[in-house]
Parts: C-alpha cells; structure tokens; sequence
C-alpha cells in the first residue's frame, strides 16, 4: 500500500520541461506575478540572478514585477540590483512602523507590502548559472490549477567532490527526519528547505512568516495545516549551483529548523539555541553559544498599513 506522501509524490511533482512557453502563456491570462529575491551581501551573484529574470519577463510577458528585498547589506547589492533591473527595497523602509528585524523571513514576509502579484516566486540571490527554469517551472503548477497555492522547487545540489546529487545536509540530515516524525505527509517534498518556491498572494498573506532559516519549513507546515496537502505542489527544476556553508554554520542552520518543526508539532517552543566549540588562542577548545530569533510575524492580512501599502503598488 502506498503512503500518502508517495501518492502525493505521483500525483502533484512535474518536471520544469512539462511548462512550455507557450502553454505558461495561454495559462497565465490577466494574473500578475511577482518575481522577489531576498538579498543580503550577494553583489557578486544579485545581478546575474536579476538579469535571467528581466530577459524572461521581456521575452515573454510571464513576469511582471521584479523585486530585490534587502535585507541590510553593507556591501553594493542595492547598487547592483538596480543596474541589473530591479526594484529595490530596504527592509527598514518598508512598513516602518512596526520595525524591522534582521532575518530572510523579515524580508520574505515585507515583500508582500510591496509587490502586486497574484503569484509571489521566491528566487535566493546567491545561486551561479541561475537559468530561467527556476521561474519557469515554479509558475507551471499555480497557473495551470487555481487550486494550487504553493509550489516548491527541487534540484540536486551539486557539492564539489561528493557527486552530482550531493548537498542539503540539513535537509537529509534535519529536516527529513523531523517531518517524518511529526509531519509525514510532507515526506513526499525532496527540498523542504528549498530557497525556490512559489505562492499565491492569498495563502502568503495568511500565515505567519517565521524568523531566521526557520521560515521555508515553517510555510511548508502551515500550507498543509491551512489548505491541506492538495494544495502543495512540487517540481523538479534540475541543477542549483550556490556557494555552500561549513558545518558549523550549517549546525547553526539545523538548531532553527529543529526547533521550528517542534514549534509547529507541539505548539511551543523556548527559542533556538546551539553550544559550538572553537579551538582559542592558547590551542584549546572554547565553547561558544548561538542563541536564534524565533519570533514570527503574524498574517500580513492582520497588519495595519498593508492594505494602504498595497494600494500604492497595485
């Protein structure tokens, strides 16, 4: 007997070749999609991820508005963006009055006051190589089913010597694990933590958008809580080529998302914390302690200015 995560799998994943052009066209009709990457100290990839973009929405027509969310750079990734043929947004700038924070989920979640689209894609900014398909394929499912309302991408994740489908430690080490205790009718999903999804505006802007690394998994859960498992939709996107972290930073990664996960399966949790050590001058280990953001921010629907913000952009 088949699992419902495999009937799933069967059923709602598609490969970025089954949306042709021509058919992604004909589906779209009057429906507005906004294309947002969320930056933080990427000029060295922002412009190239941009450009891919502005060559596919002006050869095509699919895109509509293309948004750089930054997220406090200190380096030249606004400058970049811009020149590539983005609009820019500075977190701090965007719905003022109720602050900022430092995170990709602040500025996930502050893209929807300033984008128009019917259709959100979430597109990272520091992938090398990035091909239209990252867009392309995520559209495919949304335009064609009105009863699609979130599209995750999935890929190998090429790691220098350790073969081709190589990378996501986190995700087969972490998140794999976790959604299958608590949440395996996602267990079908091959990147839950998948930097390239898509969504419509409706499902965004109900659900709380989760500090930190914490916020894809997090969207993930409450997708399947909120609209059930025929509302999620995957495809399969071929190669993501982007720079890799160490273990270190990739264990500060895995204590977000335990705890999210946790969070979302028993409906609390008391923050994020990791102890690490690091060998100190005198040649010993030193024990350093990493303590995570795991506030979220509530329903954007609930917030007062976004229908005013809104308006401004539409």
């Amino acid at each position: 007997m088949k699992l419902p995560a495999q009937t799933w799998f069967e059923r709602s994943t598609s490969r970025a070749r089954d949306w042709p052009l021509a058919r992604l066209r004909a589906d779209k009709g009057v429906t507005r999609v906004s294309v947002v990457l969320p930056a933080l100290n990427e000029e060295a990839t922002v412009g190239g991820v941009v450009r891919m973009v502005r060559r596919l929405a002006d050869a095509t027509g699919l895109v509509d508005e293309i948004v750089v969310m930054d997220s406090g750079s200190t380096d030249a990734t606004a400058e970049v963006a811009e020149e590539a043929g983005a609009v820019v947004h500075h977190r701090d700038h965007v719905l003022p009055e109720v602050g900022s924070r430092p995170g990709k989920g602040e500025v996930l979640w502050k893209s929807l006051a300033v984008t128009s689209g019917d259709v959100v894609v979430f597109v990272d900014a520091d992938l090398v190589d990035p091909q239209p398909q990252l867009v392309t394929g995520l559209l495919g499912p949304l335009l064609a089913d009105p009863q699609v309302e979130l599209v995750k991408g999935c890929y190998d994740r090429p790691l220098a010597g350790a073969g081709a489908a190589s990378g996501g430690r986190v995700t087969e080490l972490v998140a794999r694990p976790l959604l299958a205790q608590h949440f395996p009718e996602l267990c079908g999903v091959v990147q839950p933590l998948a930097g390239e999804y898509a969504g419509r505006r409706r499902l965004l802007e109900a659900i709380p958008f989760r500090a930190g690394y914490g916020v894809e998994i997090a969207m993930l859960i409450d997708a399947l809580q909120l609209r059930g498992l025929s509302a999620i939709a995957q495809v399969d996107l071929g190669r993501r080529a982007h720079g890799h972290q160490d273990t270190a930073a990739l264990g500060r990664m895995a204590a977000q998302i335990v705890a999210t996960v946790q969070d979302r399966a028993t409906g609390g949790s008391e923050g994020a914390e990791i102890t690490q050590f690091v060998r100190d001058g005198y040649g010993r280990y030193a024990p350093v302690t990493h303590r995570f953001d795991t506030s979220e921010r509530p329903p954007m629907i609930t917030v007062e200015g976004y229908t005013s913000a809104q308006a401004l952009v539409s």
